[in-house]
Order: structure tokens, then sequence, then C-alpha cells
């Protein structure tokens, strides 16, 4: 490449592909596509600086083209390395969500956005935080009650405020529903006594 190449930098490689995705698994965890879009936006960078520094657009492409192909073999053996792992990630995910208050709902549209496959999120979601039914149900209560906490609302509202106001319950439902809570645990959550909300969300943090 010219004078505008070196200022680009080297072209990508599978070397150094390999080297961009053992620093970044060593910082986050991810998934298979979420590793390979970290690749993509690497190999994007370099174009774009190429370009900026001005390489021939069809030089570019033709570098950046096989690149596809590195990317797919560097994440298949990040896979199989045990460095990349769709299930662990997701069930680490799913519990670490749920125990700041994140409904099943947002926690499965947080896992879809992140490039795990739908029936894998379905059944590690029953796995870790338990089938829809009574198991999974505590588990949604729990969060529920996370979310309250941190609005303080319900049986975490201050002394003397107006928690029972009409407006402000409709207020912190719209919220909750807003947040994935179906409105019977939303309500549920709200009309807890203190005590035994306390006790729910140590046992659902402990699980």
């Amino acid at each position: 490449m010219t004078g505008g190449g070196r200022v680009a930098g080297p072209v990508p490689d599978r070397a150094s592909l390999r080297a961009a995705a053992l620093a970044h698994l060593a910082r986050f965890g991810t998934t298979r596509a979420g590793l390979a879009q970290v690749l993509e936006r690497s190999v994007q960078r370099w174009a774009r600086r190429a370009a900026e520094a001005g390489a021939p657009a069809d030089d570019v492409a033709a570098r950046v083209g096989p690149l596809g192909r590195a990317i797919a073999q560097v994440v298949d053996e990040m896979v199989a390395l045990g460095a990349v792992d769709d299930a662990a990630f997701a069930g680490s995910r799913a519990r670490s969500l749920t125990r700041t208050g994140r409904s099943r709902r947002a926690v499965q549209a947080h896992l879809a956005a992140r490039g795990v496959e739908a029936e894998l999120v379905g059944s590690v979601l029953d796995e870790t935080l338990g089938a829809r039914g009574q198991e999974g149900a505590e588990m949604e209560l729990g969060a529920a009650l996370v979310f309250a906490r941190r609005r303080r609302a319900g049986p975490f509202a201050p002394p003397g405020a107006d928690d029972d106001g009409a407006v402000r319950r409709r207020k912190v439902l719209e919220a909750m529903a807003r947040a994935g809570f179906g409105r019977a645990t939303a309500e549920a959550a709200l009309d807890m006594d203190p005590a035994e909300a306390e006790d729910r969300i140590i046992r659902m943090k402990t699980t």
C-alpha cells in the first residue's frame, strides 16, 4: 500500500485479529456474535483510516473482503478454547441482571441483542431463573421487588410518604410495565410487607 497505507497501519490479518480477540476477552465476557462484531469493528476502523489516508476504495475493499473468513476462524478458535461460551455468558448475565431488578422479558431482550440464539435463551432462562411456573414466578417477584426498592416504592417507600396515592401507584405500575413486569407481579411487589420484601430479595440474590 502507498504512504497513505502506512498511516493507516498494517492491514489486519488472522494473527492480529486473534490478538484483538484475546485482549477483548481478557476484559469482557461475550458471545460468538459479540466477538465477531468486535473484530468486524476493528477491521472497519482500519478501513476508515486507510480511506482517510488516501488509499483507493477498491484496494481497501480487496484487503478487507477476505477478512470475514479470518474473523470466523478466530471466533471458532476462541469457542474451542472455551474462552467464548454463549450458554455460560447467558446464564451469568441472566443472574446478574435479575438481581439488579431486570424482568425476565428484559433479560431475554438483552441476551437476544447480544446474539444469543432464541432457543438457547429460552433454555438458559428456564435453567437459571426457573421455568415459567412457581420457581420462575418467585425469581420474577424478587426482581420486581428490587425494582421497587430502587424506586423507593411500595414496601420501600420512605416513612410518611403517600405511597398508596392513586397517582403515584399508577406511575410506578406503568414504569414496571415498561420494564417488562406483569401487572400481577408488580402489584404483589408493591403490596408486600417490608420485612417479607427484604427477605425475598435476599433469597433471590442468594439462589
